[in-house]
């Protein structure tokens, strides 16, 4: 079964910017990826969506400051945020839409002065 590996992620003063990767084992060319994320003591969020096609789709908070994107040569799924805010601390995750491999052990995001 595909494996799918988050990483990235760090401690970031308020205004900063991190890319986060999302490397699977085997080829998700065809299939539709997402991020999520899980703030301590919440539900895990959607955050973003890219079809296999390239098509995006951004949670109506995030959209103006976070982009995903793909590599599918790599089977690599990418999400650039920028203007990072406190409230954007969370683990974040990747997944195929809809959601069909098991969850990786996410990446920390700590934005904080």
């Amino acid at each position: 079964q595909v494996q799918l590996v988050e990483s990235g992620g760090g401690l970031v003063q308020p205004g900063g910017s991190l890319k986060l990767s999302c490397a699977a084992s085997g080829s998700i060319s065809s299939n539709a990826m997402a991020w999520y994320r899980q703030a301590p003591g919440k539900q895990r969020d959607f955050v973003a969506v890219i079809t296999s096609a390239g098509g995006t789709h951004y949670a109506d908070s995030l959209k103006a400051r976070f982009t995903i994107s793909r590599d599918n040569a790599k089977n690599t799924v990418y999400l650039q945020m920028n203007s990072l805010k406190p409230e954007d601390t969370a683990v974040y995750y990747c997944n195929t839409v809809p959601i069909g491999i098991s969850w990786g052990q996410g990446t920390q995001v700590t934005v904080s002065s």
